[in-house]
């Protein structure tokens, strides 16, 4: 095994090959591929992921476009609760350079993210890295904070936009899934710093 490779001792779910074998190149750690939506025909692979996930957390870290959360909330419907970890890339359009054309949404997926942009969405999942975990932040972020900051409720949508992009997460992202993030990716005071930024940069 390349010994700069991080362990990771949590099974991570992929969409496909390609995904896994970039996933491969930065991580050790037992990767599953859903083969896009083939996995919910095949009750094999099915029951494997129930399997593991009643023994251990599940990363599932799959491409930022609409197929791929609907691949995400499928398998979150399909795991014991509590039992997901759920790390995301951010959007960039662009093309894999095996691909003759972008996909639908014109953004890149899990293959076609640099290294450190995967390894820091693992993290910010809270995936526990082997020598060195991730902890969640002390004075998390709740649904309350949200409300007061204007990133949910009427008007909010430009200013969670743009929230969305400063912290590098796809656009899809639902409140609920926004909140777990934000457990271990920041904190009440770091959020409403940033909130401010991006009020300043407004005006």
């Amino acid at each position: 095994m390349n010994e700069e490779k991080l362990v990771i001792p949590y099974p991570v779910i992929v969409e496909g090959k390609y995904d896994r074998q970039k996933l491969a190149s930065v991580i050790d750690a037992q990767m599953i591929t859903t083969d896009g939506f083939g996995v919910f025909k095949n009750r094999e692979k099915a029951a494997l992921i129930r399997a593991l996930a009643e023994k251990t957390p599940i990363i599932v870290l799959t491409d930022p476009d609409g197929a791929g959360f609907v691949i995400r909330n499928r398998l979150k419907g399909a795991i014991p609760t509590g039992r997901v970890l759920h790390a995301y890339v951010p959007d960039v359009y662009g093309k894999e350079k095996r691909k003759r054309k972008a996909g639908k949404e014109g953004k890149l997926g899990v293959e076609g993210m640099p290294p450190e942009v995967l390894l820091s969405a693992l993290r910010a999942a809270g995936a526990t890295f082997e020598g060195g975990g991730t902890t969640v932040k002390e004075n998390p972020v709740t649904h309350a904070d949200l409300l007061d900051l204007g990133l949910i409720g009427a008007g909010s949508k430009a200013k969670r936009a743009a929230l969305l992009r400063a912290l590098a997460l796809p656009e899809h992202l639902s409140t609920a899934a926004l909140l777990d993030v934000l457990g271990t990716l920041t904190t009440r005071e770091e959020l409403v710093e940033e909130c401010n930024k991006i009020v300043a940069n407004r005006e």
